[in-house]
């Protein structure tokens, strides 16, 4: 539209999924983001690259969480952990995760940290939100919220990896508390209305 009102540009409405297993998960992920909102998110972020340092498109998305864990190294209050091997991180290594990114374990989880409430996690690959009511569902998605995050997303269908936010973006902005978790990942999502949805509290700041 050509006239300059910006009346005239069509609006995007910024959404999350409240979603999982049960209506009382819902209320709790709610509940959990209020309280955690009014006294801080304290702990650790996690950040789990898989030591590639080619110049193809997984060693650039591997680049881009290092690149996440340094900038809050070096800007952020919130204790960093970057693991850089292959392997994933193990729950009885990583204890108090308030933030974590990793990948890439398909429709596999791992029990990778010690969750806090109010944790915001994503794991980076394909099919981890096929579905959040199958109790044996062994995805990322439904995992993570089984074990208390508030806050995640992930891929309805193969979306091809330059879907998903990046997290030396999403994560620098969930932190500066400017934002939402609902404006953070709209603002860093490289494509709206694909194959990547939001699950969470859309006001959790």
């Amino acid at each position: 539209h050509q006239s300059g009102n910006a009346d005239d540009v069509p609006r995007a409405i910024m959404v999350s999924r409240l979603d999982g297993l049960t209506p009382d998960m819902v209320i709790h992920i709610i509940q959990t983001s209020i309280q955690v909102q009014k006294q801080g998110l304290h702990g650790t972020a996690y950040f789990d690259a898989r030591g590639l340092h080619g110049h193809d498109a997984y060693s650039l998305f591997d680049r881009d969480i290092r690149n996440a864990a340094r900038y809050l190294k070096k800007n952020a209050a919130i204790n960093v952990v970057l693991d850089d091997k292959p392997s994933l991180l193990q729950a009885k290594n990583c204890p108090h995760a308030a933030l974590y990114c990793g990948w890439y374990s398909v429709h596999h989880y791992v029990d990778s940290c010690q969750w806090l409430p109010g944790c915001v996690a994503y794991h980076v690959a394909s099919f981890e939100l096929t579905t959040l009511h199958n109790p044996a569902d062994t995805g990322w998605c439904i995992n993570l919220l089984k074990h208390g995050v508030v806050g995640t997303l992930g891929a309805v269908a193969e979306p091809y990896l330059q879907a998903f936010p990046r997290p030396s973006l999403f994560f620098p902005l969930l932190l500066c508390g400017k934002f939402t978790q609902a404006e953070v990942y709209f603002l860093t999502t490289p494509q709206v209305g694909w194959r990547i949805a939001y699950v969470g509290d859309p006001l959790y700041n």
